[in-house]
């Protein structure tokens, strides 16, 4: 999957632990509501949605624990780094999300935030299913060996 070089620059945080944690299903792209200064300190690239995961709660999808740091020139307009951030969601989305959660098990998970085309903050949020140990060592085995297949076909080829 080749991206484009302008899509690469506009990745604010990766969630790179969801993948190794999770079996990602089905992803989503959400919009984020933010104040002023958290699109200010997004610019500046400094989030972390590591610790972060998406909860539905009353009809509503919410982005809980993500952290944006305070705009250092916005003084006492800034805003809280830990506050919950609803996303905004179609409402179809928002039942398919809530049923796979409920019926199935599944969480959701947010895996990385970037502005889009039009400059706007998105979320991609994905279902995913808890991998299990074994699992994990599965995908550890198969990054060490394609890591150790490309280091050989350098040195040979």
């Amino acid at each position: 999957m080749a991206k484009k070089a302008s899509e690469q620059r506009a990745i604010v945080a990766d969630n790179r632990r969801a993948r190794f944690n999770y079996e990602i299903g089905e992803t989503f792209e959400a919009g984020i509501q933010l104040a002023g200064t958290e699109v200010k300190s997004l610019r500046q690239s400094k989030a972390n949605i590591a610790e972060s995961y998406v909860s539905p709660e009353g009809g509503e999808v919410w982005l809980i624990n993500s952290y944006i740091p305070e705009y250092q020139q916005a003084s006492f307009f800034n805003h809280e780094p830990r506050r919950a951030r609803k996303l905004l969601l179609h409402k179809r989305q928002i039942n398919r999300l809530l049923g796979a959660v409920n019926r199935e098990g599944m969480t959701i998970v947010p895996l990385r935030l970037y502005f889009n085309d039009r400059g706007r903050a998105k979320v991609e949020i994905a279902l995913a299913k808890g991998k299990k140990v074994h699992d994990k060592r599965e995908t550890e085995k198969q990054r060490d060996w394609a890591r150790e297949k490309g280091r050989l076909l350098r040195e040979k080829g």
